[in-house]
């Protein structure tokens, strides 16, 4: 049976630490004569993501700017270009990296006004062609206030450039955002008025939605309470006369407003801080990009959940409550398999709102099953049996759940694919053994009659072969160094095309696996047919069984007294009990689900013992039903569970939205109730809330939201039809369709996600 993986990663969040080596797994450190043992090595990462410093109040100005209705027209307003303009003070604003942060993550175009630096002149809001170039406005606060040398408090606009935004908008039916504001006049009135105000820290104030809430932020439940944290609160009151309609409150204050101005434009405030990394970034700022765009824009959000498990088959090291270490101590018995379909199974019923279906991707090693061993049963709904004589109750069971389960392939037996140049020392692997190892797991998974999606996904060990390695071959015990993708091993890369592979994957905490852009993946600079796809690591140990294991190994790195690492990675100011240590993961990975992002949680065998029966629990599971429930809480939006190919395609599409953006023009005709996109390049792109038939273009529905996916050939012009919505200039709630419309069931695997 072949070894597991001698560098495992233990790396959550979105910002990677310095990789290290941990020899606090055992008392002294010993070299190891096997270069594919694992020697217990982990690479921790950052237990949390950032915490934000709390910003001040803004600057106080009263009076507001004059309108003058007299300004030139800058056009007939019916058609509008599907981009966002994002205006902040300079390039330090506080709230320039959080919209940013969601127009990235949702892949729409936009361009950045730093208002202290960039006159607005009418040229910049209308092309040459008469059409507006912004479909939406993004204010990073409402008054765009700042000090001066003197302490003097100014405007970056003055009162010229106020209305020429203000024109536009107006002609243009353009909606305006401002991310954070304060009560008062200046340059103009919300109709806000000072209630109280002050700095909240780690303790969230949490705010509910009213009925109009409800309808802006759609992708949320009626009923939930966002939890708002590190962040400076206006509490506000409403002005009496006024025609704003409060959408946020808490404790019967507002801080979030719809407020209609005296001529006629739509805007919508909030009037609290928002740090990228918060939960209350990824909670709102879509809905009000969405609100902002009239629901027609460039790029797309869904919200995903994939968890794969590595090394199925194989055997697992375990590292006891005491810090001793077992190699190869764990392998998953018959019960643990069968006992994970049933907690897959409850999960789902469980979660049935916002979790219509999921499976887990078991990475497999085919070298541990046997093949001989009988199917105990035909499905984990019919039952196995568990009793059923049997050289390996584990193959028995997983032939009795081979489509319970996706399967992915991890290679034959596991072993490292890089090669050392130079040093005749250390082992190496041959092409014919690469084509042997990926292969062969086929052949197993096609005998096994498994559930393996198809051959165009490989999961290498320790995910070797792809530029990340100790170039000391003898030294498993230091961490590995990221090289690049250009030290990959060109030998599993020709082998793994010429079987058609297209997605590899990869690893987030590797520098060079990270892509450019969100959701995307990176074509091999060596071989550009194959995508690399990273997955997101936990910090769920791959030695971990139980949770008193996971809880010492946890706080062997992140608590007080940590000796793991030479306890360079302390962290929390107390070692955390499994509940907090779960609570701390799920809130990191539950940024992930709530960003739309799809790549994969990687977990391992190790973490599927059954150590309780009754209720029956594993680590992962553990993981999973804290992390729906969270999501849960917040979201009505379901979550879609891809198969891997699917997963993959849906990847290389998103790299091509991103690729082809700035080669696209799209612009909405409001008069004649279209939208045209063309692009010199040819390419994929996203659009949501506009739809249409034909070659190269299929559209879904997400939440009530219609998104389309268009295949574009250079030169080539698409006409699309945006959903139901009637512009008003009354403060119109304005989504394309406020209907949360049930979805269909995510289709089979294929290149079209």
């Amino acid at each position: 049976m072949g070894s597991l993986e001698g560098k495992r990663t233990f790396l959550l969040g979105i910002l990677v630490l310095g990789l290290v080596g941990c020899s606090g797994l055992q008392q002294t450190p010993r070299s190891n004569p096997s270069n594919n043992q694992n020697t217990g090595q982990v690479i921790p990462g950052q237990p949390a993501l950032p915490q934000p410093q709390i910003p001040g109040p803004l600057p106080q100005k009263e009076g507001p700017v004059p309108l003058k209705m007299g300004v030139r027209p800058l056009g007939l307003g019916d058609q509008v270009q599907l981009r966002f303009l994002v205006i902040a003070n300079d390039a330090n604003d506080f709230g320039l990296p959080t919209w940013k942060a969601i127009l990235d993550q949702v892949g729409a175009p936009y361009d950045v006004l730093l208002a202290r630096e960039t006159p607005l002149t009418p040229d910049l809001l209308v092309d040459s062609d008469g059409s507006g170039k912004y479909s939406a406005v993004l204010l990073t606060n409402n008054s765009l206030l700042y000090q001066d040398d003197s302490g003097n408090f100014l405007s970056a606009f003055d009162g010229t450039e106020w209305n020429v935004l203000w024109d536009y908008e107006r002609n243009y039916k353009v909606r305006q955002v401002s991310l954070y504001t304060s009560y008062g006049t200046f340059p103009e009135d919300y109709c806000l008025r000072a209630v109280s105000e002050g700095g909240v820290s780690g303790t969230p104030l949490n705010a509910s939605l009213t009925a109009a809430g409800a309808k802006v932020f759609g992708e949320l439940k009626a009923n939930v309470l966002i939890p708002i944290t590190y962040s400076y609160v206006y509490r506000d009151s409403l002005a009496p006369g006024c025609t704003a309609t409060a959408l946020l409150t808490s404790g019967g204050s507002i801080l979030g407003v719809l407020s209609p101005s005296s001529d006629g434009r739509e805007r919508l405030a909030l009037t609290f801080t928002t740090n990228q990394y918060l939960l209350q970034a990824n909670l709102l700022t879509y809905s009000l990009i969405r609100w902002a765009s009239k629901g027609v824009f460039l790029g797309e959000r869904k919200h995903y959940l994939h968890v794969d498990v590595d090394d199925w088959f194989n055997s697992a090291d375990e590292r006891n409550p005491d810090g001793t270490y077992v190699p190869d101590g764990f392998r998953m018995s018959a019960s643990d398999a069968f006992s994970t379909y049933q907690l897959q199974r409850s999960l789902v019923t469980k979660y049935k709102a916002v979790l219509p279906s999921f499976m887990l991707n078991l990475a497999y090693n085919g070298e541990g099953a046997d093949l001989t061993a009988p199917a105990n049963g035909v499905s984990g709904a019919t039952g196995c049996n568990l009793t059923l004589a049997s050289p390996d109750p584990l193959t028995s069971t997983s032939r009795c759940l081979r489509n319970d389960f996706r399967w992915i392939n991890h290679t034959f037996s596991h072993p490292k694919m890089q090669n050392y140049p130079g040093d005749p020392t250390c082992p190496s692997i041959t092409a014919a053994q690469v084509r042997t190892e990926i292969r062969q797991n086929v052949t197993v998974a096609t005998s096994l009659g498994l559930n393996l999606t198809n051959r165009t996904v490989l999961k290498t060990g320790e995910y070797s072969g792809l530029g990340v390695y100790n170039p000391d071959c003898h030294n498993d015990l230091d961490p590995p160094t990221d090289f690049g993708l250009m030290a990959s091993n060109p030998d599993l890369l020709n082998e793994a095309a010429l079987y058609g592979v297209k997605y590899l994957h990869g690893n987030m905490s590797f520098r060079s696996h990270q892509p450019d852009c969100f959701n995307c993946g990176i074509y091999h600079p060596m071989k550009p047919s194959l995508l690399v796809v990273p997955d997101w690591p936990t910090n769920i140990a791959y030695l971990a069984t139980t949770p008193d294991e996971e809880t010492s190994i946890y706080n062997c790195f992140f608590g007080p007294n940590g000796t793991c690492a030479g306890g360079q990675f302390r962290y929390w100011p107390q070692d955390l009990t499994y509940p907090q240590i779960i609570d701390a993961e799920t809130t990191l990975a539950l940024n992930h689900l709530a960003s739309g992002s799809v790549y994969s949680h990687t977990f391992h065998i190790a973490n599927l013992r059954q150590y309780s029966s009754s209720p029956s629990r594993n680590l992962l599971f553990d993981w999973l039903d804290a992390l729906v429930g969270k999501y849960a809480t917040y979201f009505k939006a379901s979550l879609k569970d891809l198969a891997w190919p699917s997963l993959g395609a849906y990847v290389a599409n998103r790299t091509s939205h991103f690729s082809t953006l700035p080669a696209t023009k799209a612009v909405w005709d409001r008069a004649l109730g279209r939208v045209t996109v063309s692009s010199t390049a040819a390419g994929t792109l996203y659009l949501s809330g506009a739809t249409a038939t034909g070659p190269g273009i299929s559209s879904e529905t997400y939440n009530g939201n219609t998104i389309s996916r268009l295949s574009l050939a250079a030169g080539q012009t698409v006409t699309l039809t945006p959903a139901a919505y009637v512009a008003t200039l009354s403060g119109d709630l304005g989504d394309v369709n406020l209907q949360a419309l049930p979805d269909p069931p995510d289709s089979p695997p294929s290149d079209g996600e």
